[in-house]
């Protein structure tokens, strides 16, 4: 045994092992040494896997900071899609069909209209798109809240039965998109306008005592901020892929 692990490093029960050393001893030498040799080389193995799995146990994986990531998001964007309807009650008046439209977006109550099917670009254009209808609005807060999460489940290929094993089944180029396209609706939030040259979108509010509350601000840097370190977990750089503001919502899936 002494010859195997002279100073005892591996620590290992040898009682469990005399029965094969004293088979090995008996062996001409260099079959002996071939045996020993592979016996130390699966023992080295061995103590790696076991190694690597208390790793992955202690420390989080890609796809688990991006699990997590998404979770978050999503929590984010309800609570703006709640505050945007509270501070718009235009587009949806109806409280139950508010409720309803949350639901549908967020937690999975089917979706029968055409939207159902829209890539997340058309349907982000669609939530900013000029009112050339006679009739009511669209429920703009609805179509952002939808094109947004779409985005999201397009970005990580979640949502559809997916499972996420590894950060590597995200294309880096669709979170580089996605982080494109939520700079660009954080932009249109702050300035597209109606005919009467209103926001289509009244977000921070004012209190009687003059305090500003950036609530939605604090959200979409929140998501953005995710997105960004996503994409540096995937081994890109937001940085390269600079904001325009002349651009279109581009599609994320390629």
């Amino acid at each position: 045994m002494s010859k195997l692990y002279p100073h005892g490093r591996y620590n290992i029960p040898t009682k469990h092992f005399s029965g094969v050393l004293m088979g090995v001893e008996r062996l001409p030498g260099i079959h002996a040494r071939s045996l020993v040799r592979g016996l130390s080389i699966f023992l080295l193995l061995a103590l790696v896997f076991v190694g690597g799995c208390v790793g992955d146990a202690v420390i989080p994986t890609g796809a688990g900071i991006f699990h997590y990531h998404i979770q978050e998001d999503r929590q984010d964007l309800e609570k703006m899609i709640r505050r945007l309807y509270a501070k718009n009650p235009k587009y949806q008046p109806s409280r139950v069909m508010r409720y309803k439209r949350i639901a549908q977006i967020f937690h999975g109550r089917p979706l029968l209209d055409k939207y159902a099917h829209m890539p997340s670009n058309e349907v982000l254009s669609a939530a900013f798109a000029p009112d050339t209808s006679t009739s009511s609005e669209p429920d703009r807060v609805f179509l952002l809240g939808l094109g947004m999460m779409k985005s999201i489940r397009e970005a990580y290929g979640v949502g559809h039965k997916q499972i996420m094993i590894t950060a590597l089944q995200v294309p880096l180029v669709r979170l580089q998109r996605l982080y494109r396209n939520f700079n660009q609706v954080n932009w249109r939030l702050k300035t597209y306008r109606d005919k009467q040259g209103r926001l289509l979108f009244l977000t921070n509010a004012k209190g009687a005592d003059g305090y500003l509350n950036m609530g939605y601000e604090v959200i979409m840097t929140a998501i953005l901020t995710r997105i960004q370190d996503d994409i540096y977990l995937r081994g890109g750089l937001p940085g390269k892929y600079i904001f325009d503001m002349s651009t279109m919502f581009v599609s994320i899936i390629l």
